[in-house]
């Protein structure tokens, strides 16, 4: 099973987006600093997550999510929560 992920940085209110299959690993590796795109936005909390059966699919979510460019329209995908 492979999950698309989205990140917030507390500090930054920047949005990272991802594709994994071990969420806490993963998640644990941003938070760590072991990721060059994310160490500066530390920490990181997960707010968001979708299945996928299979690799390519995930990736092509990913792709889809990394390509709408705007904040706004993955704020609309995470339901909006009052503390984005």
């Amino acid at each position: 099973m492979y999950l698309v992920y989205i990140l917030l940085s507390e500090v930054t209110g920047r949005f990272y987006v991802g594709h994994t299959v071990d969420i806490l690993d993963r998640v644990t590796r941003h938070n760590d600093g072991r990721s060059a795109s994310t160490k500066s936005g530390r920490p990181w909390a997960l707010v968001h997550t979708e299945t996928f059966e299979s690799r390519a699919e995930a990736m092509a979510r990913e792709t889809q999510i990394k390509g709408w460019k705007s904040a706004e329209a993955i704020r609309r995908l995470v339901g909006e929560r009052p503390d984005l």
